[in-house]
Parts: structure tokens; C-alpha cells; sequence
């Protein structure tokens, strides 16, 4: 490959925002990607940025979903306790609250997967 400025010199590596061959007096270092010199280096800056807003806002998503997981599983786990240790006294309704409670690990295991994802 040959850059895209000057085509009789070696290319060391491309520009992160126009993906075109650079040579060495052509590329400028911006954090820690090639660029365009005098061209592209701003541009290069703003996506480096919105790449690590990018992966810190993923980290506090999978944060929010940890969280969530385990609230929802301990009040999935009272609510079941609850309905079982009630069984014999409220009968049917005992069941809705065995119900509610499945439905909360439901969801507590929908949140760990999912957060997960963004690990």
C-alpha cells in the first residue's frame, strides 16, 4: 500500500477517519490512532472521545442491570418463601404470591444475561 498524499511512498498505517494510506510525513499520532496531518485530526479526537463515552456508558449500563438482578432476586426469593410459608393459611392466594415471585427471578435472570452483554 502507498499513500494516499504522495502514491511513491510506503504507507505506514491509515487515517482512523477517511481510511486512506498514509506515509510517514503524512500521518500525525492523535491518541494513540493515525490521522491525517493537518487534515483529519479533529475529527479522529471526536471519535476517540465518543468511543470511550461509548464504553463508560456500557459499563454503567451493566452496572444498572446487576443491580437490578439482584433486587429482583431477593424479592423473588421472599415472595416465594412467603407464599409457601402461607400455603395452608391463605390457600389460592398463597399462589399469587408464589406467581409474583417467579416472575421476579424471571426478571432477575433477564437482567444478569443482559447485563452481561455489556461486560
Amino acid at each position: 500500500m502507498h499513500c494516499f498524499y504522495h502514491p511513491e511512498k510506503p504507507a505506514v498505517g491509515l487515517c482512523r477517519f477517511c481510511q486512506r494510506g498514509l506515509c510517514i510525513e503524512c500521518a500525525a499520532v492523535v491518541e494513540d490512532v493515525l490521522s491525517c496531518k493537518a487534515r483529519h485530526e479533529d475529527q479522529v479526537r471526536g471519535q476517540e472521545r465518543l468511543a470511550s463515552r461509548s464504553l463508560l456508558q456500557a459499563a454503567r449500563f451493566a452496572a444498572v442491570y446487576w443491580r437490578n438482578a439482584i433486587f429482583y432476586g431477593l424479592a423473588g426469593t421472599v415472595f416465594i418463601a412467603f407464599g409457601l410459608w402461607q400455603l395452608k393459611w391463605l390457600g389460592l392466594q398463597a399462589f399469587v404470591f408464589i406467581m409474583l415471585g417467579g416472575f421476579l427471578l424471571y426478571a432477575a435472570i433477564a437482567n444478569y444475561l443482559e447485563g452481561r452483554r455489556y461486560r
